[in-house]
């Protein structure tokens, strides 16, 4: 079976390139191995919601128009309405569809599904970041009594054994897990390592809005000067609540989570923790305050800070005088560890060597030089510093669709353009 391109994953990204491909009438079918948002309903914890508020869940010639604005969608909320827009874009789905194999066929690329294959001059992979949780080597050495859970396997603290949980990681997972785990009764301690600290409301605004009204979420991957170390930095220390109230590692402690550093290791039942975290507090606090420096800068310069309350700054990260250094998993009762250290990528399937040591592809802006016809989306700071959240989607699609259409029709570069922001469309 013959198109023009496939489009490989049936998430926000994925239908976002359905529908530019549509808009440019382009044949194309989108392959997803569950049904649409699988990930966001069979692969989300229930009490999970986006970081990005509701005003900025954007897709292509989609808005929110409800009624909280304000709000953070839950996992199953964003699962629905990523299927009530594929089906209001027509977004030709086949689902139940497992890709098992991407092999180069002149012209164009063979795609290989339990269901048959399909031939393609271009191929999009938004199969995501998170499809397989990053482990480190200390989770091969936890103790048979104890649980081990990944945020994908985790379903709630209901499913915990009694006892104490250990939770390593303290990007946006883990501070989450650590916070709700420990209000159902649990004693928990959470090993921290690099972070990024931000408050969820800076001057009567969200966040993100501060992002992206500065031009933080704007800013291009090839004007960054470091983009393999922006594209793995961790998530920010931030969780959506109808409250909307900031969840660091100070509010964590106030309730009575330990706070302890880095995993280093877990020999005969004893985990190890790096003794840096007070540096690491304090540098995190650093680049949190330059960051509201910056925000106040434009403020000031944009004509907006007449609009807004009064600059002020958060209280610095508290830490232990004498921190905790070795953690014996029996003795401390802990029953439970859960790994929120990161997810990467299943490339599994990928028979075309486009791959880096790393495992994961080696591309330009989501255009896949070595590889022709190849594109990438829903990455970290794929094309901008917004790629992986549901907006950065609208500007991403725009582009490389764009990019797609000139390799179909022959005369494209393989390599991506930069695209002037005139150039961009959100419809």
């Amino acid at each position: 079976m013959r198109t023009e391109a496939v489009i490989i994953g049936a998430g926000h990204a994925g239908l976002a390139m359905s529908s530019r491909l549509t808009d440019r009438s382009i044949d194309h079918v989108v392959l997803e191995r569950g049904g649409v948002a699988n990930s966001w309903r069979t692969e989300r914890w229930p009490g999970m919601r986006l970081l990005t508020p509701n005003w900025q869940t954007r897709l292509p010639g989609a808005a929110y128009h409800g009624p909280d604005p304000d709000g953070y969608q839950r996992a199953a909320e964003v699962a629905d309405l990523l299927a009530g827009y594929a089906a209001r874009i027509g977004a030709p789905v086949r689902a139940g569809t497992t890709v098992t194999a991407l092999r180069a066929r002149s012209p164009g690329y063979e795609v290989i599904t339990d269901q048959g294959a399909r031939h393609a001059r271009a191929v999009v992979i938004a199969t995501g970041a998170c499809n397989r949780p990053a482990l480190p080597d200390a989770a091969m050495d936890v103790p048979p009594p104890v649980k081990s859970l990944t945020p994908l396997s985790y379903s709630g603290p209901g499913q915990l054994p009694d006892g104490g949980v250990l939770v390593v990681g303290g990007s946006a997972t883990g501070v989450q897990l650590a916070d709700e785990i420990h209000r159902s009764g649990r004693p928990v301690t959470l090993a921290v390592g690099e972070q990024v600290r931000l408050p969820r409301v800076y001057r009567g605004r969200d966040i993100f809005w501060w992002l992206e009204s500065a031009g933080i979420l704007g800013q291009r991957y090839d004007q960054l000067a470091d983009v393999a170390r922006a594209r793995h930095l961790p998530s920010p220390q931030l969780v959506g609540t109808p409250e909307r109230r900031t969840l660091d590692l100070n509010t964590l402690r106030a309730i009575g989570v330990r706070i302890v550093g880095r995993l280093g290791r877990i020999g005969d039942g004893v985990a190890q923790f790096s003794g840096g975290l007070a540096n690491l507090c304090a540098l995190a606090d650093l680049k949190m305050n330059r960051a509201l420096d910056a925000f106040d800068a434009w403020a000031e310069d944009s004509g907006t800070d007449q609009n807004l309350p009064r600059p002020h700054r958060f209280e610095p990260t508290h830490v232990e005088a004498q921190p905790v250094l070795t953690l014996n998993l029996a003795r401390s009762q802990i029953r439970t560890v859960i790994w929120a250290t990161g997810y990467r990528p299943d490339y599994s399937w990928l028979d075309i060597p486009v791959t880096g040591r790393n495992g994961l592809i080696r591309h330009d802006g989501g255009v896949v030089t070595a590889a022709p016809g190849l594109y990438l989306l829903g990455m970290p700071v794929l094309r901008r510093r917004a790629s992986t959240y549901i907006h950065g989607a609208v500007p991403d699609t725009a582009e490389l669709s764009d990019h797609l259409r000139g390799y179909l029709a022959g005369g494209q570069h393989p390599r991506a353009r930069p695209v002037m922001p005139a150039q961009l469309s959100s419809g």
